[in-house]
């Protein structure tokens, strides 16, 4: 049965419960991903001036992408009731405090103020941003429920939260539909991301199986997933200087050979931390790869920022 959320709960508690049901810290990554995308597309081809107007569309599009991501969050927990009763007890609705149904209300409002910002933006971000949220739909809804699928499910985060975002962050600022350079940049995010995503799985191994989840661990084991996804910490950021070499990246390009050699460097000590012992990425929660992970992703969408503002102040 659905479990009710206490009546005598005061408006600020209840907030408090909604803002704990969106995942607060998992909204900064999606932010930082659209901020990049606009910030990037700046200093790409002919720089574009800086008006009012656009840093509105630019926080506008901010905003929707944390929010989307809220919601995103929000139906995953819903539909994930019984593997979070293993993994995640502590949560608002396995927990107890807060229902499926009211869970649902909110999902739903969250949806749609991320649609609303996505519009304030333009035509290109409310596409892009309804592709995203589709995908975000499909990964946690029965009958299609993309995230039994080890390999759906890695492709339905990729593409939203890698090469969709930063799209729809490049379409703030410029036409992401001219050229190729926006969609470039998103592919080595969303390769990233295809085999990254995997090591918050390792953890949840358990709960994943119980509620038929064959994630990519849970299909192949700790140990041949580890393998499995090495190569994605490394090879997606080769295409950082290749980008450069073939003009497909138009970014200043020492700073653009800066952060790929960075980034490839980082990728392949993660890889040695995840390989190392790969049996402990399922016994320990948050593996120091997971962290990683994180960190690499805030790093990267930094330098791509920095890489086109220095084109675009030094030009």
């Amino acid at each position: 049965m659905d479990r009710q959320m206490p009546n005598r709960m005061t408006l600020q508690d209840r907030l408090k419960l909604y803002w704990e049901f969106s995942r607060p810290f998992t909204l900064i990554a999606p932010a930082l991903g659209m901020l990049s995308g606009g910030v990037t597309a700046l200093g790409a081809g002919v720089p574009s001036e800086i008006t009012g107007g656009l840093l509105l569309k630019i926080v506008f599009g901010t905003l929707m992408a944390a929010v989307l991501n809220g919601a995103s969050n929000g139906i995953n927990q819903i539909y994930d009731l019984d593997v979070d009763r293993v993994n995640k007890p502590k949560r608002p609705i396995p927990s107890g405090r807060l229902s499926t149904r009211e869970a649902g209300w909110v999902t739903l409002v969250l949806y749609l103020v991320a649609a609303l910002f996505a519009a304030l933006v333009n035509l290109q971000c409310f596409v892009l941003a309804s592709a995203a949220a589709f995908l975000t739909i499909i990964y946690s809804v029965p009958p299609i429920r993309t995230k039994r699928n080890a390999i759906l499910a890695n492709l339905t985060i990729a593409i939203p939260r890698g090469l969709l975002l930063k799209v729809a962050g490049w379409s703030m600022t410029k036409d992401a539909f001219h050229g190729g350079e926006a969609w470039y940049i998103g592919a080595i995010f969303g390769l990233f991301l295809l085999g990254a995503s995997t090591t918050k799985d390792f953890a949840d191994m358990k709960g994943d199986a119980a509620g038929g989840c064959i994630t990519l661990p849970v299909k192949y084991g700790a140990r041949r997933a580890a393998w499995m996804i090495a190569p994605f910490f490394v090879l997606p950021f080769l295409l950082i200087p290749i980008g450069v070499m073939t003009g497909m990246m138009s970014g200043h390009p020492v700073f653009l050979y800066a952060l790929g050699a960075i980034l490839v460097g980082w990728g392949a000590y993660t890889v040695s931390l995840i390989l190392r012992d790969p049996d402990a990425l399922a016994t320990t929660e948050n593996h120091v790869s997971w962290r990683h992970m994180y960190m690499m992703m805030f790093f990267a969408q930094t330098g791509f920022m920095v890489s086109y503002l220095a084109k675009y102040f030094l030009r």
